[in-house]
Order: C-alpha cells, then sequence, then structure tokens
C-alpha cells in the first residue's frame, strides 16, 4: 500500500512541473476555471460549471476542428479518467472505462437522448461515433445514477450537436488520407426569426489494415454514413419546441472464424421536446419524447459468398418531465423528474439457438428524481438529488448524491462530492440467448458508493489554471464471466486522482494537459484488465499567424494488463506507449480553410486490445468551404 502512495504522490508532483515547462498540450481543456461556462448535463436543468462540484472537461467546436480527429473516442483520449480501448483500427470497436469502471458504466447522450445499446450489453460502440456536426461535448465524471439512472455509474458524456446560427447557411467539406480514407459532406442551414432548422451529412470510407494477423492475411475496412437534423421552433416568449434526429449507418469488416467477418450497423436517435419558461422567472417545465433504434448484422465468408450469421436489433424510448421551481432570486432550485423508459432486445442467428432464437425481450423503468440547489451565500453552493427507480424485473432502487462547492477566493475553488450509483444486469447477462449460454436468472444489479474532492485554481494573472481530484469508488456486486454471468461477494475498488492544468503561455499560445493515476482492483485484489494506471495527455494549440492554426497532441498510455489469446493462458502485460498527432489550419479566405493532419508522427508500435494491431503513421488533408 505505501509504495502505492509513493507512486502517486510521486506523479501528481511531476505533472504540474511537466505541464508549465512542455509546449505539448490536450485537445479538450478543463472548465473549472470558467466561470461563464454554462453545463447542459451536470444538473437536471442547465446551471453554471462554477456551481458544480463535478469534475468536468469540455470539448468546444474550435477544439474539435483544430484536432481534426475522424472519431470522437480520439479526442475523449485527452479527457482525464478515460480509459480508450480500441480492438484494431477506425471503426472497430472502441470500449471507454473511467475512473476504472466498466464500459457499460457511462451514460452517453446525444442532445440528451440516450444511445446506450442494450443490444450490445448497454454499451456504446465509440469506434463508430464520427465527429461530423459536433458542436460541443460535456464530460461529467463521477456517480450521476441520482440524476439519469441505471448506466450512469461513472459519469455521462452529452453530445451535442450543431445548430443554425445565421439567417442562411451552406458549407461543404472533403478530405482524404492514408489507407484510401476519404471523407466528404455538406450542411445547410437557416435561421429567421423564431425559426432554425440545420441538416448536414458526411460519409466516411477507409480500407484500413488486416487488425489481426493470427486470424489471416485480409485488409480490414469500414464505412460509415451520417445525417444529422435540428430545429428549433420559438412559439412564444414562453415556450420553445425542438426537435433533434441523427441517423448513422455503416459496415465495418474484422477477422473472427471463419476468417472473413462484417457487420452492417444503424442507430437512429429522435427527441421531440417542449420547454416553458414562466414570464415571472419563478417556474420552469420541460418534456420530451426520445427514442433509439439499434440493429447489428454480422456476416460471414463462405465459398466467396457473403452469408448472414446472426442478428441483434434493441429499442429504447423515454418519455420526461422536468419541473423546476425557483427562489430568492434563483439562490434556490427545486426540481422534480418523471420519466418512463421502455427497452426491448431481439437477437437471432449466429449463436442464439433453440427456442429462444429470435425471442423478443423486454423491461419498462418507471422513476421519479428530485434535486435541490440552494446557494446560502454567494460563495458556496449546496445540493443533494435522490431518484427512485422501479424496474419491472428488478424491483426498486434509490440513488442519492451530495454535492458541496466553496469559492474560497476569486483565485481558488474546493468541491466535494458523494454518491451512490446502480447497474441493472444487461439482457444478455440476463437471458443469454446464445447456444451453450448459461444465464443467471438471480443476477442483481451492482451498485456503487463513491467520493471525490478537490480543487481549481487560478494562478499568474489568470493565465494558469490548475486542478486536482481525488475519487475513491468501491463497487458491490459486480457481474463478471460471460458463459455463466454471475454476482461477484467481494467489492472491488477503484482509488485515484485527476490533474489538469491550462495554460496561457501568450496570446498565441495555450498549453492544456491531464494526467490520471487510477488503481482499479476487483474483489480479489486483483489488477482489472484494461485499466492503465498511468495516463496523461499534453495538447498545444498555436497560433503561427492570423491565418495559421498548429495543434501538437500527445498521449501515454502506461503499461496495463490483457487476456492472453488462447483460453486458459496466463493474462499478458501490453507496454506503455506515446502517440504524438500534429495538425495544421489554414484560413486562405474567409470562405476556405484548408488542413493537414499527421497522426502516430513516429510510427509508434503498439496494441490497445491484446492480438489487434493498430494504425502506424497515417496523413490526411482536407478542406472545408463557405458556400454561403
Amino acid at each position: 500500500m505505501m509504495k502505492k502512495v509513493i507512486h502517486l504522490n510521486l506523479g501528481l508532483f511531476l505533472v504540474p512541473f511537466f505541464a508549465i515547462s512542455s509546449v505539448n498540450a490536450q485537445a479538450s481543456a478543463d472548465v473549472s476555471s470558467d466561470i461563464e461556462e454554462v453545463l447542459v448535463s451536470a444538473s437536471l436543468i442547465p446551471i453554471a460549471a462554477n456551481r458544480s462540484a463535478n469534475a468536468i472537461t469540455v470539448i468546444d467546436s474550435e477544439q474539435i476542428k483544430l484536432r481534426a480527429a475522424q472519431s470522437v473516442s480520439d479526442l475523449l483520449r485527452d479527457v482525464p479518467g478515460f480509459a480508450v480501448s480500441q480492438s484494431g483500427v477506425l471503426g472497430s470497436l472502441t470500449d471507454i472505462r473511467v475512473r476504472g469502471s466498466e464500459s457499460n458504466h457511462l451514460l452517453v447522450l446525444v442532445d440528451g437522448v440516450e444511445v446506450n445499446d442494450p443490444s450490445q450489453a448497454d454499451m456504446t460502440n465509440w469506434g463508430t461515433f464520427s465527429t461530423a456536426d459536433i458542436e460541443r461535448i460535456e464530460i461529467i465524471r463521477g456517480p450521476q445514477s441520482s440524476l439519469r439512472g441505471s448506466d450512469a455509474v461513472a459519469g455521462v458524456v452529452n453530445i451535442i450537436t450543431s445548430e443554425a446560427n445565421q439567417a442562411l447557411s451552406a458549407n461543404v467539406f472533403s478530405e482524404f488520407g492514408s489507407r484510401a480514407t476519404t471523407k466528404n459532406g455538406f450542411n445547410l442551414g437557416h435561421k429567421s426569426g423564431k425559426f432554425s432548422v440545420r441538416l448536414g451529412a458526411t460519409h466516411l470510407e477507409t480500407d484500413g489494415i488486416n487488425i489481426q494477423p493470427s486470424t489471416g492475411s485480409d485488409i480490414d475496412g469500414y464505412r460509415n454514413t451520417g445525417i444529422n437534423l435540428k430545429a428549433g421552433y420559438q412559439y412564444s416568449d414562453q415556450l420553445d419546441l425542438s426537435l433533434t434526429s441523427r441517423k448513422t449507418s455503416g459496415m465495418n469488416e474484422f477477422d473472427g472464424f471463419p476468417e472473413e467477418q462484417s457487420s452492417d450497423f444503424s442507430r437512429f436517435h429522435n427527441k421531440l421536446s417542449a420547454e416553458y419558461n414562466s414570464a415571472d422567472g419563478l417556474w420552469s417545465h420541460a418534456v420530451s419524447l426520445a427514442d433509439s433504434d439499434f440493429e447489428n448484422d454480422n456476416f460471414k465468408q463462405e465459398n466467396s459468398q457473403s452469408v448472414a450469421n446472426g442478428s441483434t436489433s434493441s429499442n429504447k424510448q423515454n418519455y420526461q418531465y422536468i419541473g423546476s421551481r425557483f427562489w430568492q432570486e434563483k439562490d434556490q432550485r427545486l426540481s422534480l423528474a418523471l420519466e418512463r423508459e421502455k427497452e426491448n432486445f431481439r437477437q437471432q442467428g449466429g449463436w442464439a439457438s433453440g427456442a429462444d432464437a429470435n425471442k423478443l425481450v423486454n423491461r419498462n423503468t418507471d422513476s421519479v428524481t428530485v434535486e435541490y440547489r440552494f446557494d446560502p451565500i454567494e460563495s458556496v453552493t449546496l445540493a443533494v438529488s435522490a431518484r427512485n427507480e422501479d424496474n419491472d424485473f428488478f424491483g426498486e432502487s434509490n440513488t442519492h448524491r451530495l454535492e458541496a462547492v466553496y469559492q474560497q477566493s476569486d483565485n481558488l475553488r474546493l468541491r466535494g462530492a458523494w454518491g451512490t450509483a446502480v447497474k441493472n444486469p444487461t439482457f444478455t447477462e440476463l437471458y443469454g440467448i446464445y447456444s451453450g449460454f448459461v444465464s443467471n436468472p438471480n443476477l442483481i444489479p451492482e451498485e456503487s458508493k463513491s467520493y471525490e474532492f478537490g480543487f481549481d485554481s487560478i494562478h499568474l494573472d489568470g493565465r494558469l489554471d490548475v486542478g486536482l481530484t481525488y475519487f475513491n469508488a468501491k463497487l458491490e456486486n459486480e457481474i463478471y464471466g460471460f458463459s455463466n454471468p454471475l454476482n461477484a461477494e467481494s467489492a472491488s475498488n477503484r482509488v485515484g486522482a485527476e490533474l489538469t492544468s491550462s495554460f496561457a503561455v501568450n496570446d498565441r499560445l495555450l498549453i492544456n494537459a491531464a494526467y490520471t493515476y487510477t488503481d482499479s482492483e476487483d474483489g480479489s485484489g486483483i489488477n482489472e484488465k484494461r485499466r492503465a494506471r498511468h495516463i496523461a495527455s499534453v495538447n498545444a494549440a498555436l497560433q503561427l499567424q492570423s491565418n495559421v492554426k498548429v495543434n501538437v497532441n500527445v498521449q501515454h498510455n502506461g503499461s496495463q494488463i490483457d487476456s492472453a489469446l488462447s483460453w486458459g493462458d496466463p493474462d499478458v502485460t501490453l507496454k506503455a506507449y506515446t502517440l504524438v498527432n500534429v495538425s495544421a489550419n489554414y484560413s486562405a479566405s474567409d470562405k476556405m480553410d484548408v488542413y493537414l493532419s499527421l497522426n502516430n508522427l513516429f510510427d509508434e508500435d503498439y496494441q490497445q486490445v491484446n492480438g489487434y494491431e493498430t494504425l502506424g503513421f497515417g496523413l490526411s488533408a482536407g478542406f472545408r468551404y463557405k458556400l454561403k
């Protein structure tokens, strides 16, 4: 134990020096010191960032533009506490584990719509999440079940898409790069008076590489087509209506048995909402209807033909009302949320067999959430939230969260939180619709208790921000095993610290950095797989000239444990790696931007998942053109 503490203290001592002296940094700046920042997803209704006790990161449109990343997961690698594991290349299955938790413990929203896939163990396949048409990404770390329910054990990622912001806009973009990678798209927007609408479309395609040489020599490609629609109408000074719709479909190839396999995927998310605010500002009401459809169809190659090899499908519907009452010039707020969630799941072909093949299973959850926020004095914020869920399979569960924020001075903010969370077993764990799979009808939800505390400080006349968060979480009833899932008898523990800094060296250079130490152990005291103890990133955004910007991104992932390729063999240790990515943006005119990206600049040879190859050096170039 003493050795762990020494390592943690040494890491925390070195990183501030590293962050300040380095000329590299991460893309996502921590927003703890930005008192004007408004957060959509840290509460039942939007709040100022400095009034939240959560550890928060916001990635804005300018950062997304400068990084020129193809996938959202590439951006999230820079977020403190986030461990990304990609089984191959662009488009391959990608998991994210937050603060040592499981990959299905992170709730993911797109414009407030839940997009965790019930047919994929409640996970989000980050490998197919394109950065196109994204305006902003809010990341809230720590348990949020008291506000968001079952999937929000370790945090929430809310992806906010772009909307129309001028009378008429029209843009096109095109990009090409290594391995026959192309990306093309357009967007059209219109805003007039009380009405706004924006439509965007993009298509990405790449030949890829052979991601698993041990099973064959085929090249594994990927394609992704996305359409995003967002509209709003201000019916009156008090009533706003909005609609969001996002469709993503495509194909990714992978290696298996037999050698060549592929999967077609389709994701369709919709939300209709209305928000009413009273003229005196004391009441607000919001209702929303959301729907998500997921389709996954697998194919295998037999005798030079593509043959169906199983499929999964699921649907999630959410009906929600949120009402809030304000007092004392909004220094107090009481919010109530009523919600019903309906989920269904079907699997057929492939491993599914017997009477359970093509069986439709479903479950419903009704919930009531109460949140109270109070600023007793200008420098203090207190908040408490509680949620009761009634699931027709598991019965009732209750989660809670307490928050406290103290603005000690203009340069120092202290924050702390304690919370409980719950994760219901997935459809696969419950029903096991596979040949030879033995499900356990006695599975119970996983339960988590955690606390965190930290500070955010400002130095050098506001040019340097530093934030530190310590977190400690205990997970009980952890579900483990694939062919016979069981609840663990002993609790697993996750302890660690996140350090962030943002340093404006001068008017031209901004440096952001993050370091995370995570000690994640199961109930037997064994280190959890695919959770590196040390993860760091540094990002430098440099304005070379008035129309030229350069971004340098460095990502370090420490060594980590993973499963062996052969059943029964001992676990393996994947070596640490460091990646350097460079991008440049040149504004040729008011209408034309040209950009260049150099990924894995030094051609690092590494693996994130044992047995799966990753991309070496890659180059891409593209342009964005404003037609209107």
